[in-house]
């Protein structure tokens, strides 16, 4: 693969927006728009957004050229779900699990106690190097939470370092409740100057529904203050053991019900009949030896279905996107092409984001350049780095 300048044709065309680049010789093409799958194909970036999209023997001149070699380009990976503001690291917890120690989510106050004594220039370094580790297997869009502070300073100070890296940032003060706290006051806390805090930082507020965490009225508590505050919901859902998250999500209208480990078939049909997106990550199943999702009975009922990695310190410890969409396909009964775009639109639209996830005139310029013919490859050879090239914001990385 080459970068050169002027057009294949010679001369730039007049895009508009700003200096042009165009991909060609794309073996295949994925856009997840409406025209599908090309083969031969070629684009045309201009102002940070896709121009142009059509055969490679009628690609219009650019002012720069990026020779695809026959590779297949893939829209840039959306992590919908993931918490990088901590500090300190679980490998042991994790040599406990593998040696038979059940999960049962107690590890997070570890990860409080670790990313409290932190100061922020270390903090910010473990999000670069989480960000730029993930941008090279072909993340262009991530969401980062808080939940490792858990006192108002610190969770304020938490969302606000992860607003240095990306737009979508949430805020998850109701993670677990801290040692010492009264459940009851802890959850005011969480809805009421803790939130005043984080708020001009954050664009979504999360709560992990769950026994040991937080129980379905204080789940709703949260998410009813955070809504009311301007803030987008999101909501930790039957990870663990079958309960009301899920029903919680789709009753408050959250964007996205994330784990959906232990469903019902009421779950499953409340999903499906909603615009609450089902976002699965199979990185902690793999990770705590749990059962997988049963992402085939969402897809059959006709629910969304997102894929993002989870990356933490404690259950699902990677930021690789391809290894999550691999694990999918093995795991939880979903196609290539279900998994490809679970990770892209899916977790776009968990996002409540029509901009990315997908490569059609107008979008988002983030893709991906595979070292491989097609998007099979992926799941075909799982752990391989087959992220060739990543383009984000028509701006090759």
């Amino acid at each position: 693969m080459s970068v050169t300048g002027g057009g294949p044709s010679g001369g730039a065309a007049n895009l508009g927006g700003g200096p042009s680049l165009v991909v060609d010789n794309i073996g295949e093409l994925t856009t997840h728009g409406p025209q599908g799958t090309l083969s031969d194909a070629a684009l045309v970036v201009s102002g940070g957004r896709v121009a142009w999209i059509g055969p490679s023997s009628r690609v219009p001149a650019a002012d720069r050229r990026i020779d695809a070699a026959g590779r297949a380009v893939i829209p840039g990976f959306v992590d919908s779900h993931a918490h990088l503001v901590f500090a300190g690291d679980r490998a042991a917890e994790f040599a406990a699990r593998m040696a038979g120690q059940p999960y049962t989510g107690g590890g997070i106050r570890t990860t409080v106690a670790a990313t409290r004594a932190a100061d922020d220039e270390l903090l910010r370094a473990n999000l670069a190097r989480l960000v730029a580790e993930a941008r090279r297997q072909g993340t262009t869009t991530i969401e980062i939470k808080s939940g490792y502070g858990l006192t108002v300073e610190d969770e304020a100070r938490s969302v606000r370092l992860a607003a240095e890296f990306t737009a979508e940032t949430t805020y998850l003060g109701a993670h677990v409740v801290p040692e010492g706290h009264d459940p009851a006051d802890y959850v005011r806390l969480v809805g009421g100057p803790m939130l005043e805090a984080v708020r001009p930082y954050a664009r979504w507020i999360d709560v992990f529904c769950e026994r040991g965490a937080f129980d379905p009225d204080q789940a709703r508590e949260v998410l009813r203050a955070g809504i009311a505050a301007g803030l987008g919901a999101r909501i930790h859902a039957n990870q663990l053991t079958a309960g009301e998250g899920v029903r919680i999500a789709v009753e408050l209208g959250a964007a996205s019900a994330d784990h959906c480990t232990h469903l019902s078939t009421s779950d499953v049909d409340a999903l499906a009949g909603s615009d609450t997106v089902a976002t699965l990550l199979p990185g902690a199943e793999f990770s705590t030896r749990s059962p997988y999702p049963d992402a085939r009975a969402l897809l059959d009922a006709g629910a969304t279905v997102a894929l993002a990695t989870d990356c933490n310190p404690g259950s699902s410890y990677t930021s690789s996107m391809p290894f999550c969409l691999a694990l999918a396909v093995r795991e939880m009964r979903m196609t290539p092409a279900e998994a490809l775009w679970a990770a892209t639109t899916g977790s776009a639209r968990a996002l409540r984001r029509d901009d990315i996830g997908h490569l059609d005139v107008g979008a988002r310029a983030d893709l991906s350049i595979l070292d491989a013919p097609s998007h099979l490859h992926l799941a075909y050879r799982p752990g391989v780095p087959l992220i060739h090239r990543v383009i984000q914001r028509g701006e090759p990385t």
